[in-house]
């Protein structure tokens, strides 16, 4: 695998491990399970998320009926999963790439793998702020979310993706930058959490309301919240499993750069790229595909290919 490029390299110090999976262990250090992401695996798994993203995104823009706050905002979703799928490949070398190309455009490439990685945390919590609002203020929901609100705040995130991310690059050996990282991404998780924790629990409250109103049983209200329970736990598992073990990374390289055993977490840096890859493949299923109508326009479209 090429030597990765300043933006991940500042990030992983460490040696690019053998495709396989074992324990090493350091002269002074602890023993260290090492997950090494071969090459095809990569490739393999930015494929299908460059493949799912952008049927997402033709499928939205091919449907009118599609064509709302809602649907932009997963649809910018999917574009920022397709950036960030295709610059991690490029940034770990999974694509092969000219390297004069390379170096001359090796500043743009970090900007815009850090660019869409923000834009991606964003869209996620601007889809988890436009489900609040449809649920708790769902009769004003077309007054306050209009179609010009949505684009000027995808507007606003990009720019803010992209600003941020310049500045980022350009200052990423000091430890501010890192800070503002991983409080970016802990103040999303929080902010989801809240949302999605408050959205369950009004569910809850109007299943309860209807189980009385209809004289149901018990064990009704308790499915629909075990279903509930379990679409939460969907949302925000997959979010902190994919994108948590590469800001915990970010959090070690402060606190402990040197201590052996955050070494070992250090060397399995290919692994968190893997993860958000994975969490790019799996938006489109959460998301996307679960709209009936967003299904059958796919089904259209890939049709229309053959």
């Amino acid at each position: 695998m090429p030597v990765q490029r300043r933006l991940l390299g500042s990030l992983n110090s460490t040696p690019m491990a053998t495709p396989q999976l074992r324990l090493a262990t350091n002269q002074t250090g602890p023993q260290c399970l090492l997950v090494s992401i071969p090459d095809g695996l990569f490739l393999g798994l930015g494929l299908v998320s460059l493949v799912e993203n952008m049927l997402v995104v033709v499928a939205i823009a091919k449907n009118r009926n599609l064509h709302s706050p809602m649907y932009c905002f997963i649809c910018c979703l999917a574009l920022s999963d397709l950036l960030v799928s295709t610059f991690l490949l490029l940034e770990v070398g999974a694509l092969a790439t000219p390297a004069t190309v390379v170096q001359q455009l090796d500043n743009v490439i970090d900007v815009l793998t850090c660019g869409s990685m923000v834009s991606s945390l964003c869209f996620l919590g601007a889809i988890a702020v436009d489900r609040y609002i449809s649920i708790f203020y769902a009769l004003r929901y077309h007054s306050i979310v209009t179609l010009p609100r949505a684009r000027w705040a995808i507007v606003a995130i990009w720019m803010a993706s992209i600003l941020s991310s310049t500045l980022f690059i350009t200052y990423y050996n000091h430890v501010a930058v890192l800070l503002c990282l991983v409080t970016f991404f802990l103040a999303m998780l929080a902010l989801m959490a809240a949302l999605y924790i408050h959205m369950l629990a009004r569910a809850c409250q109007h299943a309860r309301g209807i189980a009385r109103l209809h004289k149901r049983q018990r064990p009704v209200h308790q499915g629909f919240r075990l279903k509930g329970a379990a679409t939460l736990t969907t949302l925000l598992g997959v979010f902190f499993l994919c994108w948590g073990p590469f800001f915990l990374h970010l959090t070690l390289i402060i606190l402990c750069p040197q201590h052996p055993a955050c070494s070992c977490v250090f060397k399995n840096f290919n692994l968190f790229l893997a993860l958000i890859i994975c969490n790019s493949i799996v938006d489109p299923l959460i998301y996307a595909f679960r709209s009936r109508e967003l299904r059958l326009t796919l089904k259209e479209v890939l049709l229309c290919s053959w």
